[in-house]
């Protein structure tokens, strides 16, 4: 009956009968008392988690991230020294070559005034041979010459040694004021 009354005013469609409003009071009560003793609670918990999970995260998020530059700056610093290591190198490696290239120009130096030195001495003694020799065969040749020239032999050692020694003494005088 309360259908057909529904039906005819239209006005009583939109309002539910008080009987279905507090039955449906009552079950909404006693869902909200269910949904907040056992659902909230383990949704809290499932939030609180989560919330923990995303603040350890973040926590260690930063903490690596202070790893990372703190291992960044010890990287910085140590590439700073390697460097300045490496200028130190190349500096004294630059006056090593220096330092050998000096003492190579000296042994060179000292070398080339030894072989000059002994080539000189050797020189000169050749040179003493050589007018030794030149004295000698200078000798018998004026000897022979004188011995023809005069007339009589002069084989005579000290008598020919005299003559070899004069004649040679005129040749230098005759040489040195030629120059």
């Amino acid at each position: 009956m309360l259908l057909a009354e529904e039906e005819v005013s239209g006005t009583r469609l939109l309002i539910p009968a008080p009987s279905e409003i507090i039955w449906t009071a009552m079950f909404l009560l006693i869902f909200a008392l269910v949904f907040m003793k056992f659902i909230l609670p383990r949704l809290n918990a499932v939030l609180e988690e989560r919330a923990q999970k995303i603040e350890g995260g973040l926590r260690k998020a930063e903490e690596v991230q202070e790893e990372a530059d703190r291992l960044r700056a010890d990287t910085e610093q140590e590439l700073a020294a390697a460097r300045q290591e490496a200028a130190a190198i190349r500096e004294k490696a630059r006056q090593d070559g220096a330092r050998i290239l000096e003492e190579a120009k000296a042994r060179a130096e000292a070398e080339n005034e030894r072989i000059l030195t002994a080539g000189q001495q050797q020189l000169l003694a050749e040179r003493q041979t050589v007018l030794t020799q030149l004295r000698g065969e200078v000798g018998s040749l004026a000897i022979g010459l004188a011995s023809k020239i005069v007339g009589e032999s002069l084989r005579d050692d000290e008598r020919s040694s005299r003559v070899t020694d004069r004649f040679l003494a005129d040749l230098e005088s005759s040489q040195l004021a030629s120059r």
